[in-house]
């Protein structure tokens, strides 16, 4: 079963961004739409894929390191489990589609 951290599932510290899509007992799916200048707190994802329907600028900060994001339309990034805080640091929205591994 998934091993989420309650205080930094994304549903619950960055709603402003993430809505529930499914779920089954092998991966959570969901939907992720960054504004202009929205922030998804820092929050916790297991191993997961992302895919790129609506492209832009993006910073991720983790605890170790901050870095700049150039997210392109219908592309897909396979992630480990990790802790970040994303923002949209460009003038376009930015909608992704995340989902999440359980064990």
């Amino acid at each position: 079963m998934m091993e989420m951290k309650q205080n930094l599932d994304p549903l619950n510290v960055a709603s402003n961004v993430y809505r529930f899509v499914n779920e089954n007992d092998r991966m959570r799916v969901l939907r992720v739409t960054f504004q202009p200048g929205d922030t998804a707190k820092m929050h916790h994802h297991p191993q997961h894929m992302a895919y790129v329907l609506k492209g832009g600028k993006a910073r991720m900060t983790s605890e170790n390191n901050t870095r700049e994001l150039v997210l392109e339309e219908g592309t897909a990034v396979f992630l480990d489990a990790q802790e970040h805080e994303t923002t949209n640091i460009g003038d376009t929205v930015i909608d992704l589609i995340v989902v999440e591994l359980k064990d």
